[in-house]
């Protein structure tokens, strides 16, 4: 096909996550044709699983539930207007000889672009369950692997199975408005942020080492669970009104993209300090990405982004400049600065 008549794009980022909205605003600053392939039907990436959750991490930001970061993101995204195509998993990848790239999505739809950036977070994901029987009963009523709206728990008595980050920081977020809050766990220590786990024990009972053994249900409802020490075999009781699972997730690692050649860890796409991966025009960004200095944060996938397109950038023009312009001082935003100066010297009308 002949790259006039092609949809031809200069950057074409696999993911719609974090990483990958990020990677859009900043591909839009260093003018770059840009496209986003997304394989569900909304971005936001795996932030999705925890519309409710609280984020305190991200520089300048006070604590923000995810949902409000997704919304700014998705805004900040389409500043220069990307094109994003959704619910297309991209399985092939070719080369061509002139260096253009064909990606090609499990629908059969190619896309053509002169450099990839892959953003697919943590791949395919699949809750981990609890393994109780008679547990799938429950889980249209008071059974629950993720929270999507805090207020259910309110003056409830909550149980939460788990000890990772998630866990703990519901844990955290029920105490206050919960009736009781109970955390079992399987090991002596927990996997969260440590400030968070002495938080969580100062604001509600943990009891650990100790895994749910068994749930006691009226109907369809929980109403009792008997938790089991893991040493001794012990077996305690509580009422319950709210059950929540934090197990973590089972991850199908990015499928047909683990063949096409790219070097690969334990804990993803193997990639230089500059975002670069061992295909030449293939860049990496957030969660599917490793290096030695890999930060597995929000913030980290905002610099994971930044990077990743300047090396496309440089790839696509080595005598290009390596890093944008500071937002402040770069000419895409002169129009855009002009117009909110204008609205805001607008009077209010009453």
């Amino acid at each position: 096909m002949n790259t006039e008549t092609m949809d031809l794009y200069d950057v074409t980022i696999i993911g719609g996550g974090p990483a990958g909205m990020y990677s859009a605003f900043y591909s839009g600053m260093r003018e770059m044709k840009t496209k986003i392939i997304e394989v569900k039907q909304e971005l936001g990436g795996f932030m999705r699983t925890y519309p409710e959750k609280l984020v305190w991490d991200v520089g300048g930001i006070g604590p923000v539930r995810c949902e409000e970061i997704i919304e700014a993101l998705m805004k900040q995204a389409k500043t220069f207007d990307p094109t994003i195509v959704f619910g297309q998993e991209v399985v092939g990848m070719e080369k061509r000889d002139d260096g253009i790239f064909i990606l090609t999505s499990k629908t059969g739809e190619r896309h053509y672009s002169r450099t990839v950036i892959l953003a697919a977070g943590r791949g395919i994901t699949h809750i981990q369950k609890l393994l109780v029987e008679g547990a799938d009963r429950y889980e249209l009523t008071n059974l629950h692997y993720t929270v999507t709206n805090l207020n259910r728990f309110k003056d409830k008595r909550v149980l939460i199975s788990g000890g990772g980050d998630s866990a703990v920081e519901w844990a955290i977020e029920m105490a206050p408005i919960a009736k009781e809050v109970v955390v079992v766990h399987r090991r002596e220590d927990f996997s969260a942020f440590e400030s968070s786990v002495k938080r969580m024990k100062q604001m509600t009972k943990a009891f650990v080492p100790y895994v749910v053994s068994r749930l006691h249900g009226n109907q369809n409802k929980i109403e009792r669970v008997s938790i089991q020490h893991v040493e001794t075999g012990g077996i305690i009781e509580h009422d319950v009104d709210e059950v929540l699972v934090n197990h973590g997730f089972e991850r199908v690692f990015y499928g047909p993209i683990m063949k096409w050649g790219l070097d690969t860890e334990e804990y993803g796409v193997s990639v230089s300090p500059k975002m670069c991966t061992s295909l030449p025009g293939i860049f990496g960004a957030g969660d599917c990405i490793t290096n030695e200095g890999k930060i597995r944060l929000i913030a980290g996938a905002f610099n994971d982004a930044v990077l990743a397109v300047n090396s496309a950038k440089l790839y696509l023009d080595p005598n290009d400049t390596e890093m944008g312009g500071v937002s402040s001082h770069n000419d895409r935003f002169a129009e855009k600065n002009e117009q909110l100066m204008k609205r805001k010297s607008k009077p209010e009308t009453v």
